[in-house]
């Protein structure tokens, strides 16, 4: 079972034996402390509960709930990973780094940088319209978004809106580094969502 939650620090850059030089994001994964197990008995399915962080103002709910996993534990962010087989993990139990070798893949999912509203050529990637031969007027607007029939716009037409602050997954990141003692992942390539932003990495089975 190889998943934890952590929190993205930054990216940076690593020297291997052999001079070639690989770029990394670095991660604080974990500790995450399991608050909860489900089984396919009782629960229908098998899952983990992780809780990584610390949180402040939880509510009666979740921390009679989190409370199992020990008495001062107010996480800050709650996370369930399904998995295939029954886990042997108890509620209490705290997974670190340890469960990562260098070379595994894993899949990473994160919430991407928010860039407000944006228009179709930022958005989208649509061509500016033409500033010669007499025009006039502005040059980044969309244009027609239909014709007269049936007389509305359809669902998903790519227009100007809200870019950006998605759920993205990565998947086959390669771990090429990892520091037991600080608990820190560092994954080849880049990690989506902003510094300090909250991501989950699930390792293969």
């Amino acid at each position: 079972m190889q998943v934890i939650l952590g929190t993205k620090i930054g990216m940076t850059q690593i020297i291997g034996k052999d001079g070639v030089v690989t770029p990394v994001t670095i991660l604080q994964a974990g500790p995450a402390t399991v608050t909860q197990i489900k089984t396919t008995e009782t629960d229908g399915y098998n899952a983990v509960q992780l809780g990584y962080g610390q949180g402040k103002n939880l509510s009666k709910a979740v921390s009679g709930h989190v409370k199992k996993a020990g008495e001062d534990f107010s996480p800050k962010v709650l996370k369930e990973f399904r998995i295939e087989k029954e886990p042997e993990a108890k509620a209490g139990d705290v997974l670190t780094v340890e469960q990562f070798n260098i070379g595994d893949k894993v899949t990473v999912t994160g919430i991407s940088k928010g860039k407000g509203f944006a228009g179709t050529v930022k958005r989208h990637n649509f061509n500016e319209a033409r500033n010669t031969h007499g025009f006039k007027g502005n040059i980044r607007k969309v244009g027609s978004i239909g014709s007269m029939y049936p007389q509305k716009v359809f669902k998903g037409k790519r227009m100007p809106g809200r870019m950006g602050h998605d759920q993205v997954t990565v998947k086959n990141l390669v771990v090429a580094y990892i520091d037991k003692e600080n608990n820190l992942l560092g994954l080849k390539g880049a990690v989506p969502g902003p510094k300090k932003g909250i991501v989950t990495v699930e390792g293969k089975e």
